[in-house]
């Protein structure tokens, strides 16, 4: 190792070599070519530190400006009731771009010292190829052993990459139903309406219902006497829906459209049944729901028009 140190200033002089000779004439063959291959190694490592800190914070700046972008196509729903879900939806974007770039970071570090670890090993005349062998049979282990693991990695990565849910969404995952609490690469946290928390593993997610992206559909059925007026009941629910449309707490702040009355869904010997449906902010579609309910069950009331049993 001595000598390949010693014998840099003649095979590879570089500037470092030159430098010291102009500087100290006459110590060619004493101390400076193993200063010099030293200064060398130190060089190397120096840069490579350099170079990782300046990916490093490009990396950051970027997850930075991903993480307060937000679309103007989501930036649609103003209301007050709304800001929650901006709050949530921002924190989602924040969690997802975090993950990425933590990962980006790790696989830089990685690439950046791996290459400047094996440069200073060629110059000090360690050979590189039986280490490298091992490295790769040692990786094939692993990855045999760590199967699982490695799936969930890489599903988890295209789940965020192709944003497929993310904190606060109501998603079907098959195994479980739930609100997602929070997302890695390996896990999903759900918690079901029933308050039990499911940990599932990406990898055994093979497909994904999710409630909350873009908008949901609040729909009811409204069953009345077979003998009802069918068009005066029609008539009921369309000014029912108006009414609803029109209210400055619903309108286009948790209902993004005017509700419809599809007509009749269902007839029987005793009963025929209405429905109405509404696009809903998806954090809302509950509570439009209950609300037309109650204004439907009002309003029928006054028009003397009895629900079936």
């Amino acid at each position: 190792m001595v000598n390949s140190l010693t014998t840099t200033c003649g095979d590879n002089q570089g500037f470092i070599c030159p430098l010291l000779n102009a500087l100290i004439p006459g110590q060619k063959d004493t101390w400076v070519p193993l200063v010099a291959s030293l200064a060398d190694l130190l060089l190397i490592l120096l840069v490579a530190m350099l170079l990782r800190g300046i990916v490093h914070r490009v990396i950051d700046r970027i997850v930075r400006r991903a993480a307060t972008h937000i679309s103007p196509a989501r930036t649609r729903i103003r209301s007050g009731r709304a800001k929650e879900a901006a709050l949530l939806l921002t924190e989602r974007r924040k969690q997802r771009a975090e993950t990425l770039g933590s990962v980006l970071k790790h696989v830089a570090t990685i690439v950046i010292l791996g290459t400047a670890v094996l440069t200073v090993l060629e110059r000090l005349a360690i050979p590189i190829a039986p280490l490298l062998t091992s490295v790769g049979i040692l990786g094939v282990a692993v990855g045999f052993g760590a199967q699982e693991l490695v799936k969930d990695f890489i599903a988890g990565m295209f789940m965020l990459l192709e944003d497929q849910y993310g904190v606060g969404d109501v998603v079907d995952l098959g195994s479980a139903v739930g609100t997602v609490e929070a997302v890695t690469l390996r896990i999903t946290r759900l918690r079901d309406a029933d308050g039990r928390v499911w940990y599932v593993r990406n990898g055994t997610i093979t497909r994904v219902g999710n409630g909350s992206q873009g908008w949901s559909l609040a729909a009811i059925d409204v069953p009345v006497a077979y003998d009802s007026d069918v068009p005066a009941v029609r008539e009921i629910l369309k000014n029912v829906a108006k009414e609803l449309w029109e209210d400055p707490e619903y309108h286009e702040k948790a209902i993004i459209e005017e509700p419809q009355v599809w007509g009749l869904e269902q007839i029987s010997d005793a009963a025929v049944v209405f429905r109405l449906g509404a696009k809903t902010v998806p954090a809302q579609r509950d509570d439009v729901a209950r609300e037309l309910r109650i204004r439907v069950k009002e309003a029928l009331d006054r028009e003397s028009v009895s629900l079936a049993g």
